[in-house]
């Protein structure tokens, strides 16, 4: 079994999802968790469970056991919560963030001709909504440049058109929840996903 799949297993059989893995040349193997997510029934808010430094501490101490079984050499394990630049993945990914600000790329351009978007244009941010068919998701953005703190925006301006893309999954190459800070003190529910940071073993 590929090391890749025991941390899969170790994770998902300690009731969590894996949301990330990466391994770097330096010899940093960073695992990232997040409690399962299901869709809450019509009219509900889904309750929101949080991963918390005790959890990460359990599934680094899982993974460090079964990792020395496999004999994966790494230097340092890392265990942590998703960021705010979460990786979206797989349907239920992009089903639990309908409404949020995220970063798509594609595999290859859109290649459209005769729309304000270019034909090469190949990244896109803008609020994720489910698309006109099954299958399918949209962004919607507007290309106008938000107002600089303290400019006065004229009654009189027109608003610059809204644009959307449609796409489905196996078009994309890479899709994140864009990393927006809200300086407010309002969060979004992607922002509350972060409470624990990694968990750190090695050295």
């Amino acid at each position: 079994m590929a090391w890749q799949d025991t941390v899969a297993q170790t994770v998902s059989g300690l009731g969590f999802d894996l949301v990330d893995l990466e391994r770097s040349a330096g010899g940093l193997l960073r695992v990232t968790i997040d409690w399962p997510w299901s869709e809450p029934d019509p009219g509900t808010e889904a309750e929101e469970r949080f991963v918390t430094v005790e959890d990460c501490e359990r599934v680094t101490r899982q993974l460090q056991y079964l990792l020395e079984v496999e004999g994966l050499d790494y230097r340092r394990l890392e265990v942590g919560s998703p960021g705010i630049d979460r990786p979206l993945r797989h349907e239920v990914d992009f089903r639990r963030f309908v409404g949020e600000q995220v970063d798509i790329t594609l595999k290859a351009p859109i290649g459209s001709t005769g729309t304000a978007v270019a034909a090469n244009r190949k990244k896109f941010r803008g609020v994720l909504e489910p698309g006109a068919v099954a299958g399918q998701w949209q962004i919607v953005w507007s290309d106008e440049p938000p107002p600089k703190p303290g400019q006065r925006v004229s009654k009189k301006r027109v608003a610059a058109p809204l644009q959307v893309l449609a796409f489905s999954l196996d078009e994309i190459q890479q899709a994140r929840l864009a990393p927006i800070v809200n300086f407010k003190g309002r969060q979004s529910p992607a922002a509350r996903q972060t409470p624990a940071g990694p968990v750190k073993a090695g050295d």
